[in-house]
């Protein structure tokens, strides 16, 4: 029976290869686009240009803001996709 199946639903492998392209693809670009990595070395030059005085308390404490709530974000896209 499964070689039957194969041979009926042939012409629909092109379609079954062009899904499997775009979740490779999808996961790819989650994994980029949630890295904690570049956020955290955001985090830490922005505490280097706070130190040696290039922004001001008020600027720091806004960036900061954003890429902890960047981080968060990141965090529970991981927690949320573990089965």
């Amino acid at each position: 029976m499964g070689v039957l199946v194969q041979l009926l639903t042939f012409p629909l492998a092109p379609l079954r290869g062009v899904g499997w392209v775009v979740q490779r693809v999808t996961e790819v670009a989650e994994k980029e686009y949630y890295d904690e990595g570049p956020v955290l070395q955001a985090l830490t030059e922005l505490e280097r240009e706070l130190t040696s005085g290039r922004i001001d308390q008020e600027t720091f404490d806004r960036r900061e803001d954003e890429l902890l709530d960047r981080l968060d974000e990141i965090r529970r896209f991981w927690e949320g996709s573990r089965p």
